[in-house]
């Protein structure tokens, strides 16, 4: 099998057992997204979803993230890892869409790298669900399922995604982040992956 077959094959078996190819961040609105996207860095999705579960509840706009204040918002995501940070990242940045972008979360990169708490990750996460851009968002699963099934021989996220978004098949474009996040949360993970039960073990590097 040709490597381009390799890749493609590897595209379609992810595409088939993975039943939705999407986040698993919970969010009501698009600016209900973005504040779920800054509190997920280095924290779990379960965890994020805890917390805007009775988050999302007080706080749907950003009149109410503003209107409840930093002192009270931080309180609100205190179980969040970096909640401190990420309490004044959600306010500046709320404050920022609300005088620049008329409340809009902004369609390109660089009005999204623009904002407090959103760097290249957070950016191509937000154009890839919100705005359906066959973006690639590399994050930990991302980096390790790349190396291991020999899509990319870097450890750098920006390298990996160039490496990405040069060899995956169009198609699959819009979809391979997420395919290879939820496969690495729960069949190829960190310290003991499923190699029984992988639908790409055929087609592994890392136990080939």
């Amino acid at each position: 099998m040709s490597e381009v077959s390799r890749i493609s094959e590897i595209c379609r078996r992810l595409s088939e057992s993975v039943s939705e190819s999407k986040t698993e961040l919970d969010y009501i609105s698009d600016y209900t997204f973005l504040i779920a996207v800054i509190l997920s860095a280095q924290t779990t999705d379960v965890q994020v979803n805890k917390v805007t579960s009775i988050l999302f509840k007080k706080c749907r706009t950003i009149d109410d993230i503003l209107n409840l204040g930093l002192e009270a918002f931080t309180n609100e995501i205190r179980s969040i890892g970096l909640y401190k940070n990420k309490a004044k990242h959600i306010m500046e940045l709320s404050k920022i869409l609300k005088e620049k972008f008329d409340s809009k979360i902004p369609n390109s990169r660089e009005d999204l790298e623009s904002l407090p708490g959103i760097g290249r990750k957070s950016a191509n996460v937000i154009l890839n669900t919100l705005f359906h851009e066959p973006v690639i968002a590399v994050d930990t699963h991302v980096l390790r399922l790349s190396k291991r099934l020999g899509l990319s021989e870097s450890d750098d996220p920006r390298k990996v995604e160039n490496d990405l978004e040069n060899i995956i098949p169009d198609t699959y474009k819009k979809n391979i982040s997420n395919l290879l996040v939820l496969h690495g949360r729960y069949t190829c993970k960190a310290k003991k992956p499923e190699c029984a039960n992988c639908v790409l073990a055929d087609l592994c590097d890392a136990i080939s």
